[in-house]
């Protein structure tokens, strides 16, 4: 097995296509919102990427098969729109890995005329989000302005400064590339997948595309997490007169 190795399973015509990642990160919030499009658009999958840099491990299948990690993309085209969605099991180890992978991502979007890109993922603050909000982040001024009228924020050292893995080096090695690139974060706890934050995400990005996508899958799977977050709430609130105790039992 080579570093990386790309295997194109069908090659699709497309005209400036826009590529959107969503890859495993923080409350997998891109990726969710990657998923959920694959599967309300019924995208056909036209790119496998595997590497050595993704981490030593095969996943079990439902038939108790392995198969290797991997990064995949997806085409779909309509009279409007044409994109490419990029999604995958992981993202790389190492920090060598990040630059390489990248860097033959965006030779993929050279060879198929991509016209911008977004990067999708969350933005952890380490507790429970009351009110969503989607922060972002790009490449040329101009995008923030086009972004801030679809309410996305921009806020001083927000998102913390940085933004790691493919969903900032899309925007870096980008620019230098001539790719006009935005990130979209959704404000998220960090602690559990989260549904509800990449709806919010979806929704800004399907505003910015003109595109509209059914989002009751999203919407289910966030009114299940809040069930199991208000569980997680009342178990927390149980221990806590039992903790009380014990601190109190030092005091005797």
């Amino acid at each position: 097995m080579e570093e990386i190795e790309v295997h194109e399973l069908k090659r699709v015509e497309m005209k400036e296509p826009i590529l959107i990642e969503g890859l495993p990160g923080v409350g997998n919030v891109g990726k969710l919102v990657a998923e959920h499009m694959i599967h309300e658009l019924h995208a056909e999958r036209i790119i496998e990427i595997y590497s050595w840099h993704f981490p030593p491990q095969v996943l079990v299948k439902n038939d108790g098969t392995v198969r290797l990690c991997k990064n995949e993309i997806y085409a779909w085209k309509s009279e409007r729109h044409n994109l490419l969605i990029l999604t995958g099991d992981q993202q790389s180890v190492t920090n060598e890995g990040h630059y390489l992978i990248v860097e033959r991502l965006l030779d993929i979007a050279q060879q198929y005329g991509v016209s911008r890109i977004y990067t999708l993922g969350g933005y952890g603050i380490g507790q429970l989000v009351e009110h969503q909000v989607v922060l972002g982040a790009a490449n040329e001024p101009e995008l923030v302005e086009e972004m801030k009228r679809y309410g996305v924020e921009f806020r001083e050292e927000e998102p913390g400064g940085s933004i790691v893995g493919a969903s900032g080096l899309l925007l870096g090695l980008g620019k230098l590339r001539g790719f006009p690139a935005i990130c979209l974060l959704g404000l998220t706890s960090g602690y559990l997948v989260d549904p509800k934050s990449a709806q919010a995400v979806l929704k800004i990005l399907c505003q910015a595309l003109d595109l509209e996508i059914d989002m009751q899958a999203l919407e289910d799977r966030a009114e299940e997490m809040e069930r199991v977050v208000e569980r997680l709430k009342e178990m927390e609130q149980a221990q806590m007169p039992r903790r009380r105790e014990e601190e109190l039992g030092y005091i005797r």
